[in-house]
């Protein structure tokens, strides 16, 4: 048989997936049905809503319709003859794409000789037997065409691979990956709520995921003080004038919050820090002896995303981005940025991050209103970007048309455990708002030059950054970032008092330790530690008590046998220093 490559047979199994849905609904109205990465979809809208308990069903058809061997044949219709047999009631969305096309003729596909008729290019197999394994995975809702204006069509998912092994392989990371899913542990372990009281696309955090959060914070910005930088702070808003001088009310409004009015003025909710750190290095005049300032900040800002955009902790509308920038001149310029890469990589080892990609994100050359300043410049920004992202061991892949409107960037992906790949840092050079601010420093020969600026947010959007750690770690944090490290559980009441002995020893250790007193079993008492992924669990009865020691049981090791507290001490501090890779 021909060698037939993976996309035409996801493609004809959107078609084959359309013609058993038409099966149990046969007034369907068809919108899209295309091949995609690992699989294909097709969105339908119908008079009643699919259910997941459908999938099975569906899919038990698409086998049958497979088994037939039906052939996809191929013909070109006119559009005239194409609106006659698609109808603009009988099939609205294929009128509408009709509507579209300049083409005099169009192709078409029918499944079988009474089967499924659709409007498509293709490419597909010949017959159905001849497409993938595969497995129907879900179903959503999605606008026609992107647009929330539009209706709101039912989607089905489903996945294909070459062979049956791939497909059992990807089944079963899928799997591993909704038990990791964060906004599922995030339930589970109380780490933090949305509500649609409070907004969309608003984290409220709750004790465990707040300390997780400020454990992160502080650690990066120790790390960044270490580094040479300095702290400052800005505030949540700022006045238009500042994003009109910026630039950003101009190319950046789509996301931005519409103003809001203070006494006879305008401001807006901030969707980035760097203007409020440009406004501060223009309070005074400043030397090429002060330059590098390095300024970091934990800075909160807010972005307007689409309801139907919205994810969790990965696309929110307010988030706290680890935020910094590095003023310098032109001959710092490149050590700085190599500065910044190291910065990066040093801050994905301590958290198990796997470098994976280097993503260049240039100007696009065909669209230039589409950013601010001159050609020779942009040029030499990407240049550099380009000449400091080769150092690194890493891919590197350029796309045109993803640099900010003021600047290119080096964005950063890294790999999970699952292999999946997240964009988390950002590394970029801007050459424009120091003209537009009027950014000036003094140069050894006593004249005013302007500075480069590069701003960088390694950890990104901190919320983001913690949705990786949750799937990572699969909610078992490492030792240092636990709200609780150690419960101790008592076998019985007359125990309490020797637990909370124990608990006040830890605890002047430095370590955070809580007593579960609860009138339950013990083994009730442990499982409930296990469920809330309790790093230690120390067990004491009155062996422990006469031999002053506890029982050591780990949520990943299991039983660790009987220790002093001073034992017990020495081995989570060795713990610690080698979760932060220090000596």
């Amino acid at each position: 048989m021909e060698n037939i490559n993976i996309e035409s047979k996801r493609h004809t199994l959107a078609h084959i997936l359309a013609q058993a849905v038409l099966k149990f609904y046969p007034d369907a109205k068809f919108g899209i049905g295309p091949a995609i990465d690992n699989g294909f979809y097709y969105d339908f809208d119908l008079q009643e809503p699919l259910k997941e308990e459908d999938l099975p069903k569906i899919e038990k058809e698409m086998r049958k319709i497979i088994k037939k061997n039906e052939p996809m044949l191929h013909t070109k219709l006119s559009k005239e003859q194409a609106k006659k047999l698609f109808g603009k009631r009988k099939q609205p969305y294929k009128y509408e794409l009709l509507e579209e096309i300049k083409e005099k003729e169009v192709n078409v596909y029918k499944l079988g000789d009474g089967g499924f008729v659709d409007l498509c290019r293709g490419p597909h197999v010949e017959y159905t037997s001849q497409v993938a394994p595969f497995k129907l995975t879900s179903i959503a809702g999605a606008y026609w065409k992107g647009d929330e204006k539009r209706p709101m069509l039912q989607r089905i998912y489903g996945v294909a691979f070459e062979s049956q092994e791939e497909l059992d392989s990807y089944l079963l990371q899928q799997a591993e990956a909704l038990k990791r899913d964060h906004r599922k542990l995030g339930k589970e372990l109380k780490l933090f709520t949305i509500d649609p009281t409070v907004g969309a696309g608003l984290i409220m955090w709750l004790p465990r995921g707040a300390f997780l959060r400020k454990q992160i914070m502080d650690f990066a910005l120790d790390t960044y003080f270490d580094w040479g930088y300095e702290p400052v702070a800005t505030p949540h808003i700022g006045s238009l004038n500042l994003w009109k001088t910026s630039g950003h009310w101009d190319f950046y409004r789509d996301s931005m919050y519409n103003p809001l009015g203070i006494d006879e003025e305008q401001y807006c909710l901030k969707p980035m820090n760097c203007p409020f750190h440009i406004a501060m290095y223009n309070t005074e005049k400043r030397s090429y002896r002060d330059l590098p300032v390095k300024w970091t900040e934990m800075g909160t800002v807010y972005r307007y995303e689409k309801a139907g955009q919205l994810n969790g902790l990965t696309r929110v509308r307010g988030f706290t981005q680890d935020d910094a920038h590095i003023i310098c001149t032109e001959d710092q310029l490149e050590y700085e940025l190599e500065k910044a890469l190291d910065l990066t990589m040093y801050i994905f080892d301590i958290f198990d991050l796997k470098p994976d990609e280097i993503n260049l994100s240039l100007r696009d050359p065909n669209n230039k209103e589409k950013y601010i300043g001159p050609d020779d410049g942009w040029a030499y920004a990407q240049d550099v970007l380009r000449k400091v992202a080769q150092k690194k061991s890493i891919g590197i892949v350029e796309e045109e048309g993803e640099a900010a409107f003021y600047g290119p960037k080096i964005d950063i992906k890294v790999k999970d455990v699952l292999g999946r790949k997240w964009q988390l840092s950002t590394i970029q050079i801007d050459f424009n708002l120091a003209e537009r601010f009027n950014m000036i420093y003094i140069d050894a020969d006593g004249k005013e030059k302007r500075p480069f600026m590069i701003h960088r947010a390694l950890m990104g959007s901190l919320e983001r950054f913690i949705a990786v750690l949750i799937e990572n770690y699969g909610g078992i944090f490492p030792l240092w970032l636990s709200l609780e490290q150690l419960r101790i559980i008592p076998i019985n009441d007359t125990l309490v008092l020797y637990a909370e002995k124990i608990r006040d020893e830890l605890k002047a250790a430095g370590f955070r330790a809580k007593v579960d007193d609860k009138s339950e079993s013990m083994q009730k008492k442990i499982r409930n530690a296990e469920l809330e992924k309790i790093p230690y669990m120390l067990i004491v009865g009155e062996s422990e008590r006469s031999n002053n020691a506890v029982s050591v049981r780990s949520l990943t090791e299991k039983d660790k046998g009987l220790m002093s507290v001073p034992e017990l001490i020495e081995m989570l501090n060795s713990q610690i220093k080698s979760e932060k890779k220090t000596n």
